[in-house]
């Protein structure tokens, strides 16, 4: 319980140092080319291990002409209400991918994302960091 209260203090950056660390020792423990969702759920189980606050598939709601609009976006995991992760299980990152991660950081007016794809050898070539400047 102690853990959980650390990481108030900590900055983006700090927490996303923390993420891509969880993210290490999943990879490392389960390699590449299973789903993205099983990545999902196992470094949402490490992070919540870590004592970091994170929702897995967080809904996220668009406004258009001041109507909230329950479009099916999910963020797949939201760390300390200021970090999105979004994960990938492909072959290669598109473009569209990148596009997807800044729009949810446009709609959520967050700061850092990361994007990691799963699907590689060595994850440190898998995880990209996505600045919105607000």
């Amino acid at each position: 319980m102690l853990k959980q209260y650390f990481y108030i203090w900590m900055n983006e950056n700090e927490i996303s140092n923390k993420i891509i660390s969880c993210a290490l020792y999943v990879h490392e423990q389960l390699g590449p080319g299973l789903l993205e969702s099983t990545y999902r759920d196992c470094l949402f189980t490490e992070l919540k291990y870590q004592g970091l606050a994170v929702q897995k598939e967080f809904s996220l709601p668009l406004t258009f002409r001041d109507i909230k609009i329950s479009s099916g976006y999910r963020i797949d995991l939201f760390v300390e209400n200021c970090v999105i992760v979004e994960l990938k299980a492909v072959e290669n990152l598109h473009d569209i991918h990148f596009a997807q991660t800044l729009t949810y950081l446009k709609l959520t007016k967050c700061k850092l994302a990361l994007l990691i794809n799963f699907n590689v050898r060595f994850l440190k070539s898998g995880i990209r960091r996505i600045v919105h400047k607000l």
